[in-house]
């Protein structure tokens, strides 16, 4: 491939950036959910928001996951390698710890804080609002499920969205879920996100999260799975991916775009290497024989036919040269300096009729003053 190797993300660049967006996503969304007295439009937007603005800055180099939910159904879906799991998953717990750590220092400048219950953590049952433990694992299931085809589809070679678009409309299912689930279970669809808060916020939260993690590694698995057998698969799954465990290629490249990342860099995806979909091969500027593209899409035309001797005019290609004789300008020379001894080369003349080099002038007139004759 002409790419070079800069274009290739690294294992520390893709770490990095799921960390960072984890982080990012845990900070501000339960960070929302805590400063705002629990304001169900302020908390919801702010999820989504994080996710499309996190989407937008590193999606290119990870695809921007920060879920580890996001990343089971993205290899189930044949979008990534199982290599690449551990490495994707350990960075976003880190990067959700982290944030709820900073959470947890930041909420001590009050005086007399108390983190247990208030770190924006989920929950279920008599410790949130009375939802039943079997309710509250069917809906984050359901929630998890629809995230992640959303997701699968969104980002989906066939796709014909624009590419700009992708994250937007993850950033807004991910608030969707939050207006309906907040104020039955908190709304987690992440375990990375219920973990990085939840391990601060007391003991009946840390026995809480086994449902944050499993209902939403169950829904991400279920979307996985049966996203190709509902849809199709959309490009070919990733060498190692699905329900075969092969590890992928080491190194694969993958191009700088949020939804080739998604895909891996597989043929059909956007994004790859070389001219936009679609787009016919360029020609250079000025080389004869090339073909040209025609105006039906993707059709070549043959190329114009080639300048024979003596046809001047033809735009972009120069007048053919013949021999110069002794005294005499060599033809379609336009504005070449004339030699010494040379006399420009003049033809006849009908009456009536403007001398060449003399635009608009009358005959015989060589000084560019126009002459009146008296009838004879």
């Amino acid at each position: 491939m002409s790419d070079t190797v800069e274009d290739t993300p690294t294992t520390g660049q893709k770490f990095t950036a799921e960390a960072l967006g984890t982080f990012v996503l845990v900070f501000f969304g339960c960070g929302a959910a805590v400063y705002s007295g629990g304001d169900l439009v302020a908390t919801g937007l702010t999820f989504g928001l994080t996710v499309v603005v996190m989407a937008y800055a590193v999606g290119r180099v990870s695809g921007g996951h920060f879920n580890p939910a996001v990343t089971l159904g993205a290899v189930l879906g044949g979008r990534l390698p199982w290599s690449q799991v551990g490495l994707y998953m350990a960075a976003q717990l880190l990067g959700a710890l982290v944030a709820g750590a900073v959470l947890f220092g930041l909420g001590h400048g009050f005086d007399g804080f108390v983190a247990e219950g208030n770190m924006g953590q989920n929950f279920f049952g008599d410790q949130g609002s009375g939802f039943a433990w079997w309710a509250a694992l069917l809906l984050e299931v359901v929630m998890t499920a629809v995230f992640l085809w959303v997701i699968l589809a969104v980002t989906d070679a066939r796709n014909d969205v624009n590419v700009a678009l992708g994250p937007l409309a993850i950033g807004l299912t991910l608030s969707m879920l939050h207006f309906l689930a907040i104020p039955l279970t908190g709304t987690s669809v992440n375990p990375a996100r219920s973990i990085g808060v939840g391990v601060f916020a007391g003991t009946d939260a840390i026995i809480q999260l086994w449902l944050f993690v499993l209902a939403p590694l169950l829904g991400a698995a279920i979307a996985g799975l049966t996203y190709p057998v509902l849809f199709g698969q959309g490009s070919e799954p990733v060498a190692g991916s699905g329900l075969n465990f092969g590890g992928g290629k080491k190194d694969q490249y993958v191009p700088g775009n949020y939804e080739a990342q998604w895909n891996q860099g597989q043929p059909g995806s956007w994004g790859q290497p070389g001219a936009a979909w679609g787009a016919p091969p360029q020609q250079q500027w000025g080389q004869p024989g090339q073909q040209q593209p025609d105006p039906a899409y993707g059709a070549p035309q043959a190329a114009p036919p080639q300048q024979q001797p003596g046809q001047p005019g033809q735009w972009g290609q120069p007048a053919p040269q013949q021999p110069a004789q002794p005294g005499q300008p060599q033809p379609g020379q336009w504005g070449a300096p004339q030699q010494p001894g040379q006399q420009p080369q003049q033809q006849p003349q009908q009456p009536g009729q403007s001398a060449p080099g003399h635009w608009g002038n009358p005959e015989g007139d060589d000084d560019g003053r126009t002459q009146v004759r008296r009838p004879d």
